[in-house]
């Protein structure tokens, strides 16, 4: 059985899939650009302010479910440029100063609407 997790605190999906997706203890949530949930646009800035914006809509999607970024077990970072990596793990170690989860970073030719950066992510729902 699964649920579909929807939540307005996140940016809304730009495409038939679902913000994120619970299975038993499993939580999957779709990647996220760096997307104003209130706006639908894309938020200004550099790498770093764009990062924070992507982490802040999966903390959104998982907070929907009841699930914060601490049971976050693996996430996938896609960047359109890999000179962009420093500031962007920069940024993504204060949102996982503990225990932080296993991650793959990948270079990427282009993202949807034109963002520099995606993360997506699988969580544990605490019993």
């Amino acid at each position: 059985m699964k649920t579909v997790i929807s939540t307005a605190e996140a940016p809304a999906a730009i495409g038939p899939y679902a913000q994120g997706i619970a299975a038993g203890p499993l939580v999957f949530c779709s990647g996220q650009i760096p997307l104003d949930p209130s706006t639908g646009q894309l938020i200004p800035g550099n790498i770093g302010i764009r990062t924070e914006r992507v982490l802040k809509n999966l903390a959104a999607v998982l907070g929907a479910y009841g699930v914060g970024l601490d049971q976050v077990v693996k996430t996938v970072v896609f960047l359109t440029d890999l000179a962009d990596f420093d500031e962007m793990n920069s940024v993504y170690a204060k949102f996982f100063p503990h225990q932080p989860p296993a991650r793959s970073t990948i270079q990427v030719a282009a993202l949807p609407k034109g963002a520099n950066i995606e993360i997506e992510a699988v969580a544990v729902k605490p019993s």
